[in-house]
């Protein structure tokens, strides 16, 4: 699953490709608490282990992809 988050009075978008057995659920409740002022910093932790700490209040938009992101390169995609 993919996730992207806008940074406020910035270009910059963070893209974070999230493990295979994370539950969609559990990362818009987790957004939603930060986002609503119930945490100030938003942790992500990407396949690889790697952990990513946004402040809450440098976040302009979040998009979480779909669990079955396909990405096919080649003839028929």
């Amino acid at each position: 699953m993919d996730l992207k988050i806008g940074i406020a009075r910035s270009t910059q978008v963070v893209d974070v490709d999230l493990p295979d057995d994370v539950v969609r659920a559990d990362v818009k409740s987790q957004i939603e608490a930060v986002l609503s002022g119930e945490s100030s910093v938003l942790w992500v932790t990407d396949k690889r282990g790697a952990e990513l700490a946004v402040p809450a209040d440098r976040i302009s938009f979040v998009q979480l992809g779909g669990d079955d992101d396909d990405r096919r390169i080649g003839f028929g995609a």
